[in-house]
């Protein structure tokens, strides 16, 4: 599977060409400050649009995989893969961010350059790729990564879903603060994922005492109501797994 790389950088790119020219074509007053914005926009597209026009290749096959990207160039066997691991960072501000697709190596592998950590236990990784850069959905690669890498293939996304699918908090003025409550969330689905129960309790323990000590109010954040809502679900599924836990050691 070739993956294609996405249009958008170069449309944008175009857009701050085009807008700066634009300015200076068409002069009114605030002539040296319509100057100046079209300088930088046409500077800034230009760079945008180089980039985005350099050659670009990532191939997922059974051999393993081709890379051609600006910052990595480099063919990986399958042999030479610990793990692959498709993550999405945590949320900014309630914004998701793109999901990205992480190689730990196998041992006695050289490992240059790091630029990332396994989401879970911290091992140094290289990031391959995010996925903005390029057409196919999330699920596309997953599913040809799971073709191809097989057992060295995790798929982040999918399990966290699987473990406890959260659904997007309405956001307004005076609630929770999004980035605190995303960790917590965030923090619940892992232990869920780890199969640990001592992972689970002690997340669950976390979520209980941060509610019952009272989230931090942001001028804007998420809805108060739901977002008890929802953490009550997730403290009742880690307390469910413990419970399962108990019952299966008897």
């Amino acid at each position: 599977m070739e993956l294609r790389r996405s249009r958008g950088a170069r449309v944008l790119a175009l857009v701050c060409v085009l807008g700066g020219v634009l300015l200076l074509v068409y002069p009114s007053d605030g002539a040296l400050l319509r100057t100046i914005i079209a300088v930088g926009a046409i500077a800034l597209g230009a760079v945008a649009l180089v980039s985005a026009l350099r050659p670009f290749r990532f191939g997922i096959h059974a051999d393993g995989l081709t890379i051609r990207r600006p910052g990595l160039r480099r063919d990986i066997r399958w042999a030479d893969v610990g793990v692959l691991v498709l993550d999405e960072p945590p949320r900014r501000d309630g914004r998701p961010e793109p999901p990205r697709l992480l190689l730990v190596p196998a041992p006695g592998v050289p490992l240059e350059p790091v630029t990332a950590r396994h989401p879970i236990d911290g091992r140094p990784a290289i990031e391959l790729l995010v996925l903005d850069q390029v057409r196919e959905q999330p699920d596309q690669v997953s599913a040809a990564l799971t073709r191809y890498a097989g057992g060295r293939f995790v798929d982040l996304l999918a399990l966290r879903r699987a473990a406890f699918d959260t659904p997007d908090l309405p956001v307004g003025l005076r609630g929770y603060h999004m980035d605190r409550v995303d960790r917590l969330i965030r923090r619940g689905q892992d232990a869920l994922m780890s199969g640990d129960a001592a992972t689970r309790q002690a997340a669950r323990g976390e979520i209980e005492r941060a509610s019952a000590a009272g989230l931090p109010i942001a001028q804007r954040g998420y809805h108060t109501l739901q977002t008890d809502t929802v953490l009550d679900a997730l403290v009742a599924a880690l307390a469910d797994q413990q419970s399962t836990d108990r019952e299966t050691a008897t």
